[in-house]
């Protein structure tokens, strides 16, 4: 299959191309590598899958030295033009689209960017999948859309009409354009409720991310409400086995939206736990409020996931950390 991943440069984006690709498939990444984080990590991991620095500049396709079916193209979401020739040229059957202005106290000060990047950028995808003939559009939403909900476990039939966060706004936005896509041109497309995905290769604005480069500095780390959040901590393989296994599922209904999350709500206390077990130190920790846009716990019901792929999450938090310390520690401490 020819395959778009929009966002190949970011977290999941990059696991996810370098998944099809293993498989066999053609893959075509885009990305505009922002500086929201740290870009080099971006380029490092497109240069994990054969891209050099020849990345940074901008809509020339660049081939990759390691995967013969891989090829990369920095443009912007947001620029019509260029998305519109993107589709006029090649011709994709799956497209996968993970890019997204990410982050959701980062919106409280940015909004421009969320709606540039997320919503009109998401429009340029969904015309170039109508007017391309794509067979099915998957496409990242967020757990962040249940807001603080009641309804606990999230079940994807609970209403969202509630988002405390322009990020968490935009992703609902991104599920309504795609719903009315799907009812008047008959696009295919799937909505993938992601609940906080970590592991090798992750963000840097994440909280086990920046806690494990303060606890091992010796530094302190800040840690919201006590504490007392919970959250669904999702390993990034689960996450790409998802999305294999969503993208793949042809047949069904034209519109569906799923959860993907570990099914098992840890408290960050706990989690902080763990954490420090696997990196043999303790935290120093500066408790500090809640934070606006912040909810108190997350939590998949991902029944109808199981029902559909015959399939779950069920990567548990230790082996999760314990592999991104490996890796964190080869890439940032240079040791083998």
């Amino acid at each position: 299959m020819r395959i778009l991943v929009t966002g190949a440069a970011g977290f999941i984006g990059f696991h996810t191309a370098k998944r099809f690709l293993e498989e066999g498939h053609s893959v075509v990444g885009i990305d505009s590598i922002n500086s929201y984080y740290d870009p080099e990590l971006k380029f490092a991991r497109l240069n994990e899958l054969g891209i050099g620095r020849q990345a940074e500049t901008w809509g020339t396709p660049v081939q990759s030295g390691r995967y013969p079916e891989f090829s990369f193209i920095r443009m912007k979401l947001e620029d019509r033009a260029a998305m519109e020739s993107l589709f006029k040229k090649d011709c994709f059957g799956w497209v996968i689209h993970l890019a997204a202005q990410a982050g959701v106290r980062y919106s409280l000060d940015h909004p421009h960017e969320y709606i540039d990047s997320n919503i009109v950028g998401f429009l340029n995808i969904l015309e170039g999948c109508r007017h391309g003939k794509v067979e099915h559009l998957v496409y990242a939403s967020s757990s962040s859309v249940y807001g603080n909900s009641n309804e606990f476990p999230f079940k994807e039939s609970a209403n969202v009409d509630y988002p405390i966060s322009l990020y968490a706004a935009t992703k609902k936005s991104n599920e309504l354009m795609a719903y009315t896509y799907s009812h008047l041109y008959g696009l295919k497309a799937t909505g993938l409720r992601f609940f906080t995905v970590y592991g090798p290769w992750g963000r840097p604005d994440m909280a086990y991310f920046k806690f494990t480069k303060a606890i091992l500095e010796g530094k302190p780390i800040s840690v919201y409400n006590q504490g007392d959040l919970y959250r669904d901590f999702t390993y990034i393989d689960d996450i790409v086995e998802g999305i294999s296994r969503i993208v793949q599922k042809t047949h069904g209904e034209t519109y569906k939206i799923f959860n993907i999350g570990n099914n098992n709500p840890i408290q960050l206390n706990h989690y902080i736990q763990v954490l420090e077990k696997v990196l043999g130190k303790k935290a120093m920790i500066n408790y500090e409020p809640m934070q606006p846009g912040d909810v108190y716990r997350t939590g998949a019901d991902i029944s109808t996931l199981e029902h559909s792929v015959d399939w779950k999450p069920s990567t548990d938090i230790s082996v999760g950390l314990t592999s991104f310390f490996e890796w964190y520690v080869k890439y940032f401490l240079k040791e083998e």
